[in-house]
């Protein structure tokens, strides 16, 4: 028998915050954002649950591209970083992939390849986040001469931003602005409708202005909240992803004992402890301080002492008819990922997306 550490995944609920994203903006089309590895939900089988559903998916490189394309994955599909080499340009061609392109070298590469038919490019501006993106300056010249070129088919002008989670914030306002009035020009001189692309999951659920003509979800697929509280959109999504295990020990100890590597946790009170088979070795986050919840049959019970590889300890005092073999959720539909990520000091994004192989996955529904 393999240790009972496991992650389950629930497509169903996947396709359920999906539609709750085209619900919110019915005017928009969606992007699937399923990049590495659909958050750690499993590309290809998250791919599949949601290609019927939308008319596009997203990930960060060709190379997870291909990954859906040799699974049977039919929908065009953005690259979010383009191209890193203009020989990967025709591969991208041949595999209905589009490109976001960020930089004068991408431009350079895709103005001087010799390609067998036009791509549609994804032509992205830097508003303020500073990290990818072309100026605001340079928009019309670029946009000119993607125009011209006989590489170049449809072109989406899109940003990305920086501070959407903070609901009521000045900077993304600030970023909009940015972004209208580097593109107005096209659209004044352009006779066709320009296709435009700002909301990810935060834009989507709480800035209603940049829900356009393509809508980006990402976390918010997989059942997590961008913001650090609940709000009237964020209470319907449903967690796709639930980690768990099993109690494999339990035993008593006395005042004054203490719990795991460095002895950061002694006991104040005569005190019961489970041993529950999992570790940052599973994707459990080391950082996790003590106090941190973990459900056990359904009750609280907070974590004691340090994290190690392959085990957690658990104190189970204050819980009745706890036993070995007891199921044990690190994460799931009762306890968000993002609060087991506040005690780890880092975000439910982080948790989610760096589970590793070694744990088994389940996919239901």
């Amino acid at each position: 028998m393999s240790r009972p550490v496991k992650i389950i995944i629930d497509l169903a609920a996947i396709q359920t915050n999906c539609r709750l994203a085209q619900t919110i903006a019915p005017q928009s089309k969606t992007v699937a954002v399923v990049k590495a590895d659909a958050y750690g939900h499993g590309s290809v089988e998250v791919a599949k649950a949601l290609e019927p559903q939308v008319e596009m998916l997203t990930v960060s490189c060709l190379e997870e591209a291909l990954v859906l394309r040799e699974n049977g994955l039919l929908k065009p599909i953005l690259l979010l970083e383009g191209c890193f080499e203009q020989t990967e340009l025709k591969i991208a061609l041949a595999n209905q992939c589009e490109l976001v392109l960020h930089s004068q070298c991408q431009l350079e590469q895709l103005l001087k390849v010799n390609l067998a038919s036009p791509i549609n490019i994804w032509l992205k501006v830097d508003t303020g986040m500073h990290r990818l993106g072309i100026s605001p300056q340079e928009v019309e010249s670029i946009y000119a001469a993607l125009t011209a070129s006989k590489n170049v088919n449809n072109i989406v002008l899109m940003t990305h931003f920086a501070h959407a989670d903070h609901v009521g914030g000045a900077f993304t306002p600030k970023q909009i602005d940015c972004f209208q009035n580097a593109i107005q020009p096209i659209i004044d001189t352009t006779s066709q409708k320009v296709q435009r692309s700002m909301a990810n999951s935060a834009a989507l659920l709480a800035w209603p202005q940049t829900r356009v003509d393509w809508n980006r979800p990402g976390i918010m697929l997989y059942g997590l909240s961008p913001f650090s509280e609940l709000n009237d959109q964020t209470k319907h999504l449903k967690p796709a992803m639930s980690f768990e295990s099993q109690v494999i020990a339990i035993r008593d100890i006395s005042v004054g004992e203490s719990v795991g590597y460095g002895c950061t946790w002694t006991a104040k009170r005569p005190s019961t402890i489970a041993t529950i088979a999992v570790g940052y070795g599973d994707g459990y986050p080391r950082g996790a301080k003590s106090g941190t919840p973990v459900l056990i049959n359904g009750q609280r019970a907070p974590l004691a002492g340090r994290v190690s590889m392959d085990l957690i300890s658990v104190d189970v005092t204050d819980l009745a008819n706890v036993k070995i073999g007891d199921t044990a959720i690190l994460w799931g539909k009762d306890l968000s990922a993002n609060e087991v990520a506040n005690w780890a000091g880092t975000i439910g994004y982080e948790l989610v997306t760096r589970m590793p192989k070694r744990v088994a996955r389940l996919f239901v529904n």
